[in-house]
Formats: C-alpha cells, structure tokens, sequence
C-alpha cells in the first residue's frame, strides 16, 4: 500500500443528488469514469456527461423495482479488491472486474420517511440495502479507496484532488472511511429503533443509538472536558432545532440549561395564558404565567433574583420588546422562545455576547420519547417523563378540600416540580413559584431551603413577609414522614399536593388536617436524578 491512492474510476449513486452534477463534471474534468444507476445516471447525463450504467458492469438489469443492481462481484471486487496483492489482481483481470477508486453513496432516505408518518410498507421500502453493502465494502478497503456519504465532503474530496494531482493520501481515506461506517452505524440504528417502537418492543435485546455531529464544543461541564453535540434526527421543538439569531456559540452547560427550560415553559400552553421559565444549573429559580410575557417573566425573576442571575430564560410565546428591554437589566446567557418580534431582536442585539434561540413552536410535553444516561459498562433507558395530571386525577385525602385557586395553583407546582431535580419541593402562589427547593438528599430540607429562599426574596423585595404564606406546596414524592409536610405548614403553605404511597400516609394525612391543610394525592411519581 501506497500512502497516495489515484482516482481513475468512480461510482455515484445518491438518494439526495444536491452537488451531484458539479461533482460529476469536476471528476469528468479530472479525466475520471464515471458510473452510476438509476436517476443518478440521469440527472448526470442530463448535464451532458459521459456515464456507464452499472447494469452495463454486471451484465445484469435493475430488477425487483430496484431492490436488485449494485449486489453484484463487478460491483463488490472492484471495492474490494486490494492493489497490491498479485492474486486479487489476477481474480479481476480473469473475471473483467475493473477497480472502482471512489464510491459516492447517500442513502434512501428511511429517517425522513419516517419522520413524515409514511406507513409500515413505505417505510420498508426505503431501507437500503445495496448502499450500505457498498459503503461497507469500500470503507473497508480505504487502503486503496475512497467512500463519500455526505453531500458535505464533495468539497473536501475535490481540494484533496487538486492538492495531489488527481489521488487521494491514506490520511483523507482513514476520515471518510471512519465517516462512512458511522453513517451506516446510525442507518442501522434508526431502522432498528423504528421497529421497535413499531412493535412496541419496550426492551429489544439489542439497542443501537447514533446520532450527526451538530458541533464540536470548546469543552464540557468543565474546562478539561472534550465535547460534543449530536442530533438524534428528530424535529422535536428545542435546542436541537432552534435557530440561534444572535450571541456567541453555545456551550454544553448552554445546551443542557436551555434543553431543561425549554421541555418545562412547554408544560404550559400560550392559549393559557403567557410563561416564562428560569432555569440554573437546570433546575428551575422561577417560573410563572402572567397577564402578559413581561408580567410572566417578572413574576418568574421575582422567585429568586439571585440564582436568576446567569441563567437561562424560556418563553411560551414570541418575544416581545418590552419584554426583551426588561430582560436585558441583568446578565442572561440564552433566551429561547418560539419566535421573536423585531423590536425584541433590536434590543437584544446590543447584546453582544446574550445568545437568543427561536423555534418554530413549543414541545409536546405528552409526546413519547427515550431517556438515556451512561453508566459504568452499560447505560440505562427509559420512556420520556411524559405523565401529565388534571383535575379528575386528583385524589382529596384531608378533611378540607381544596379552594379552586389552591387546586390551579396545584396543577402548576406538580408541572413544575416535574422538571425540578429531587428531592423537590415546590412553592406556588397565584400562579408563579415563590419557593423552590431542589436535589436535596432530605426532603425536608428541600422544604426548608425553598422556604428561606422565599424569606430572602421577601427581603429584598421589601415585603412584609415572604411569598410562601398562603401558598401551595407540591413534592416529587412521597412525604416519608410527617417532618417535610409540617415544615411546609410552618412557611406557611395552605394545601400539597404530593403522590402518596408511604407506609404512614395516614400519620401524614393526620398531620395535615391538624394543622388545617387541604391535600391532594396524585398517585404519580416524578422522580429526576
């Protein structure tokens, strides 16, 4: 093997034909023959190139409607065949196999197919299986070939031509090779994960997960840390679809910040009224409804100004000016929302380094998804936390029920606390949290850091006590003793709202209605590690 490998003969068969013409005509230019099938054939003799059917190779149709044309040895030897071994080259001048010196392949397009809802048979229809047999077989052979599967690298393959007369070095077939094997990993892993949930199979033996580098970034949670971010193919609303209109790049801690505010604001929907999330090291410092977006965020800003500071700030509905003028008097890292009004990008663009995100709509906060997370040896899988609660789920458990502006703000606390790293704790009054108290080993001191934060708040703001009096409380999980509910009690809350399921759900529902609570169980969990 040589380090310099020449391109003599290539082959082009793509699903998606952006750049296939230029690239044709660059490497006709070059004195390279061309192959190719299909509508590839076409759209490159449209263009006036000279063009070799693949069928012209094998000596064989395409049959099957296609299923059947590339899986064929004048196909496969001429990937696969090593150059410098005297007995493949003999093979190939006794069969009339030529070397094929470049492959160009994207293949059918399953995920899309996929994403747009086609039906079962549409779907098994475009599965390829020619192109990745030949990805496979010249990404193997990279010593002596070049495999192209992203409209992305005709560019860098024309350069590398140009640099070296018309080869390739062993260095640039390493990389496309490394590439081309990634792709058909992740082909593979969205056929099989559509059949899965196509079949509803929760725990399939084998699980594969890929996913397309969206950018490489300055580091991870912390300066010694390589990263990266990576799409898994899906157009869920969020950081992963969203436009970034203005600010620097994104970090990781960004993204993960931005993806918690972004699936919490979307727990509530604008025809109900304008909200905002405040998210830090994700977990929530305020969130609220509001008259209006302003209202909203102020009310969110107000439920802990401190941790705000730095934070990350999800919109349910478009930016608006005068909202984005009260955003900017303190240092905010992102803002996303879907969509922003002029004026709102004008103010926001005086600042430089404040990166706002726009999306073309909320999350569906009920939709299904996986959850994964890396483990020593292994990682864990499971279903999105995409349980949701109204009213007829609510089970009255105390003596005194629940007026109607405890049971709305219940529903708000369970929503937030939902997205609130355990143990949780969260306070809520008038629709915005006033008290929150996150990943905490004791419950109670979830409750008791909620309950100081909100006498800090109350200090600052200059009221004459803090918010959590006459509020609601709601708790991820059970109350494993009276203690975290009495605390509650003591800051002053009027009603909970919590799952139940203690072994002493009676000692705590007792507790409750000696201190005059209303309190309603959800018999859901919502556990976040």
């Amino acid at each position: 093997m040589t380090d310099l490998a020449p391109v003599r003969r290539a082959l082009l068969s793509v699903s998606d034909k952006t750049g296939l013409v230029e690239l044709g005509q660059a490497l006709s230019d070059r004195g390279v023959e061309l192959l190719s099938t299909g509508g590839s054939a076409k759209a490159l003799r449209d263009a006036g190139l000279l063009v070799k059917d693949v069928a012209d190779v094998t000596g064989f149709p395409e049959m099957m409607d296609g299923r059947v044309k590339t899986l064929h040895p004048g196909v496969h030897g001429g990937l696969l065949g090593l150059r410098d071994n005297d007995q493949h080259m003999a093979a190939m001048t006794a069969h009339g196999i030529k070397p094929i010196d470049l492959l160009v392949v994207n293949l059918y397009p399953f995920e899309d197919t996929v994403a747009k809802g086609a039906d079962y048979d549409t779907c098994i229809e475009n599965i390829d299986i020619g192109g990745p047999a030949m990805i496979r077989a010249a990404a193997k052979n990279h010593a002596f070939v070049n495999v192209v599967v992203d409209v992305e690298d005709y560019l860098p393959l024309l350069d590398e031509l140009a640099a070296n007369d018309g080869q390739t070095t062993y260095a640039f077939r390493q990389r496309l090779a490394l590439t081309a094997y990634a792709r058909t990993g992740a082909y593979d892993a969205a056929v099989s994960t559509w059949m899965a949930d196509t079949l509803n199979a929760k725990a399939p033996r084998r699980r594969a997960v890929a996913g397309k580098l969206a950018q490489t970034l300055r580091y991870g949670e912390n300066p010694h840390q390589s990263a990266a971010f990576y799409l898994d193919g899906s157009n869920r609303p969020g950081v992963a679809t969203a436009t970034q209109l203005q600010g620097k790049e994104l970090s990781y801690n960004n993204i993960n910040d931005t993806d918690a505010a972004f699936a919490l604001v979307s727990e509530f929907l604008p025809k109900d009224g304008p909200a905002c999330a405040i998210i830090k090291h994700a977990n929530p410092c305020g969130v609220a409804r509001g008259e209006t977006l302003k209202d909203a965020y102020m009310r969110a800003f107000d439920c802990d100004r401190t941790s705000a500071f730095g934070g990350i700030i999800a919109l349910n509905s478009t930016l608006d000016g005068e909202t984005a003028e009260e955003i900017c008097n303190i240092f905010t890292e992102v803002v996303i929302a879907p969509g922003a009004h002029q004026d709102a990008k004008d103010i926001f663009a005086k600042k430089k380094n404040l990166r706002l995100l726009t999306t073309p709509g909320l999350a569906n906060p009920a939709e299904a998804g996986l959850m994964l997370r890396q483990v020593s040896g292994g990682y864990l899988v499971q279903d999105k936390d995409n349980g949701r609660l109204d009213l007829s789920d609510l089970k009255v458990v105390t003596k005194r029920a629940p007026t109607d502006q405890e049971l709305a703000d219940m529903l708000f606390a369970w929503r937030v606390a939902k997205h609130v790293k355990s143990n949780a704790i969260v306070y809520v009054k008038d629709g915005a949290t006033v008290g929150v108290g996150a990943g905490q080993m004791s419950r109670v001191d979830s409750c008791r850091i909620a309950a100081r934060k909100s006498q800090d708040m109350a200090d600052a703001l200059g009221l004459a006590a803090p918010l959590t009096q006459g509020s609601v409380v709601a708790s991820d999980a059970f109350f494993p003793f009276a203690d975290g509910l009495l605390t509650a009690a003591e800051a002053g809350a009027t009603a909970v709202i919590q799952p139940g399921g203690s072994m002493r759900d009676d000692e705590v529902i007792a507790a409750a209605d000696e201190a005059g609570l209303a309190m309603v169980m959800t018999g859901m969990r919502h556990f976040r590690h």
